[in-house]
């Protein structure tokens, strides 16, 4: 810190192992209507070396306790197909004027009505939390998006549907 005042240039960047409990609850699974726009990218490290990137709605994220997150994807998804076989991930996202970077190990859970319905489900250990903002702007958003208003219910109805499964996985 100067002697005029703080330090604008200097980023804040905490680190922590478990859900803060803004987030804990953010991912309960429950009003999902009131949550819509929220999208994580989920960044995975594939076989050929490549990175990829899946953008995951509230609806395909679950943390079922303070140090994990279920999330689904489609099976046929690269990211799936790499997380199977024991790739590395991280989630990010911007969450109360914050970025977050989620370091993840991420392990393939049983689902037989997700996968009945095209989908994998997986169980993420969080590895650690970076919280990342500054003190001269607060991030708004990250990537945003609004659901189409003719397939706003349907879409709902499948992210109820992921959550029941993501509760119920592994058991």
């Amino acid at each position: 810190m100067s002697d005029t005042g703080p330090d604008l240039h200097r980023a804040d960047r905490l680190q922590f192992d478990v859900w803060p409990g803004g987030l804990l609850s953010w991912f309960d699974g429950r009003s999902l209507a009131d949550k819509t726009g929220f999208t994580a990218s989920l960044v995975t490290h594939h076989d050929d070396g490549r990175l990829g990137t899946s953008l995951l709605g509230i609806g395909e994220l679950y943390a079922s306790g303070p140090r994990s997150l279920r999330f689904v994807l489609w099976a046929q998804a690269r990211a799936a197909s790499a997380l199977a076989t024991g790739a590395r991930a991280a989630l990010t996202f911007v969450f109360d004027g914050a970025f977050y970077q989620v370091q993840l190990g991420v392990t393939p859970i049983r689902s037989a009505e997700a996968q009945a319905n095209g989908f994998a489900c997986f169980e993420a250990t969080i590895v650690s939390v970076e919280l990342q903002r500054v003190p001269y702007a607060r991030l708004d958003a990250g990537i945003v998006f609004t659901l189409d208003e003719r397939e706003r219910e349907a879409t709902l109805r499948r992210w109820s549907a992921q959550i029941v499964w993501l509760k119920a996985a592994g058991e």
